[in-house]
């Protein structure tokens, strides 16, 4: 049968019975506490610090964090740019629509910003966890890349969450290190798959960079296909704005074993894009409502969009 037959009727059944599970991922911009660590670089974001943050300041990170998080609903989130556990903890306090499990590994990023899954226990059940240390080819290491095994309606899905070595210090010293990063995501998906070659895989991040680009061309190599290459091209449209140009940084990416007509099927990706996430006048219209502009107080959200999709169990 034809998949994306397949996909329509699962999303029909979904809207009927309310039975699938939303998995989502959000950049949610620098999430620090207000303790300066002094084995990484936040002291920017510490009491006392260039950007002047006080408790009403984190307070209202929080609050606007949460929104998101309740404007997603979901039943698994990726974050990145988080720093601690505390913070997630924080935030899970704040959002009070559910009761979230956290995974979180501190990682060695220099900024001391880590990767973390949240998920509600009653809809998705962890088997197991692990960080993936990501070494780049100057010997530097950046933030890890969480590995995530867990159960739905009693098939196996993997996950992986990414927050791939951004352009600062410039494109040209950052694309080696996104390479280097896509080349050890890519081998541990040829792992599982040499297991399963139908295993159903889920990558979810901030890639800093689009669906095609060479880096994340690289994970086709292992016949892993991003949901958001449909979607370039179409005006407005991104999760990512950078000198008035919309930018798919934040992507879903799938296995094959995630778009047959068996186990577990990924619907269609969306963003969470509703107007108040975006500025709506000046000179930085229609890009996201950032909380920061530089040690400016923005009050927003993020810079980045957050994205989502509904994985739905076929019947066989």
């Amino acid at each position: 049968m034809n998949p994306k037959f397949i996909i329509i009727l699962a999303c029909l059944f979904s809207v009927l019975w309310g039975q699938s599970l939303r998995v989502g991922f959000w950049n949610v911009e620098n999430l620090f506490d207000l303790e300066d660590d002094p084995t990484t670089r936040d002291e920017e974001f510490a009491l006392g610090g260039r950007k002047n943050v006080t408790q009403e300041i984190y307070d209202l990170k929080l609050k606007n964090c949460s929104y998101v998080l309740a404007d997603l609903n979901a039943d698994v989130l990726g974050l990145c740019e988080v720093e601690n556990y505390f913070v997630l903890d924080e935030l899970n306090d704040a959002f009070t629509g559910r009761d979230y499990k956290i995974i979180h590994y501190d990682s060695p990023d220099s900024r001391g910003i880590d990767n973390a899954l949240l998920y509600d226990p009653n809809v998705f059940n962890v088997l197991s966890s692990t960080p993936i240390q990501n070494m780049l080819p100057d010997g530097n290491l950046t933030r890890d890349i969480l590995y995530v095994k867990g159960e739905y309606a009693g098939y196996t899905l993997h996950i992986f969450v990414n927050h791939w070595p951004s352009n600062y210090g410039g494109k040209k010293k950052a694309i080696p290190k996104r390479r280097s990063t896509a080349r050890l995501l890519a081998n541990e998906v040829a792992k599982l798959l040499s297991e399963d070659p139908d295993a159903d895989i889920l990558l979810m991040g901030d890639f800093n960079e689009d669906p095609t680009d060479d880096n994340v061309r690289i994970l086709k190599s292992v016949n892993m296909t991003s949901m958001m290459a449909s979607m370039m091209g179409q005006r407005k449209v991104g999760t990512y704005v950078y000198k008035g140009v919309d930018y798919f940084m934040d992507q879903i990416i799938i296995s094959d074993g995630l778009n047959d007509d068996k186990g577990l099927i990924a619907g269609k990706a969306q963003i969470l894009d509703k107007p108040f996430y975006r500025q709506q006048e000046g000179d930085y219209a229609h890009y996201p409502f950032r909380f920061w502009a530089g040690n400016k107080l923005l009050g927003g959200y993020s810079d980045h969009l957050a994205v989502y999709v509904e994985i739905l169990k076929v019947s066989e």
